[in-house]
């Protein structure tokens, strides 16, 4: 398989971290490229790491992260923005990091991949977004459609993955 995976993941029972598997919905519903497969992993980083195996060409990873920023703000990073010693503060427990050395482990190439966040509000117990995550939903869509149609915003996970920032 290539082409691009839009990989949601979040826990829909700790409210904003609900984030990515909403915008994976939400463009479930849209008519995408065919080459653009769209799925929602919720907690299961082992399983984003397996449907990497089949060979994508790039990745768009979405989840809710916190950058001291307002809540509802949407972030766009690269993988080398996340700390070697430090996981991707979300409170699902998925570290992009750790699936890429997981990925390597089990014989797969690191793809090069753009992260899509958006500030939470709150990850307390309880499902439904907060109105401010809620109210970025649209402007993140827009950006996840920006970069399916921009393959020059990927980088390689090669550097991220061996511990480089």
């Amino acid at each position: 398989m290539s082409g691009t995976l839009v990989a949601g993941i979040g826990n829909i029972f700790l409210s904003d971290d609900a984030f990515g598997c909403e915008v994976v919905r939400r463009l479930a519903g849209e008519p995408l490229p065919d080459d653009v497969t769209v799925v929602d992993f919720g907690i299961k980083g082992i399983h984003l790491a397996y449907e990497l195996l089949d060979g994508y060409d790039r990745l768009i990873l979405i989840d809710a992260i916190a950058r001291d920023s307002p809540p509802g703000t949407i972030h766009v990073l690269q993988p080398s923005a996340i700390a070697r010693t430090g996981r991707l503060p979300d409170a699902h427990g998925m570290e992009p990091l750790a699936v890429f050395d997981y990925l390597a482990s089990i014989g797969g190439e690191p793809v090069p991949t753009v992260i899509v966040g958006c500030e939470p509000e709150t990850v307390d117990d309880g499902m439904g977004l907060s109105a401010s995550v809620e109210n970025a939903l649209d402007d993140a869509v827009r950006v996840v459609r920006d970069l399916i149609a921009d393959p020059a915003a990927f980088v390689s996970t090669g550097a991220a993955a061996s511990g480089a920032a």
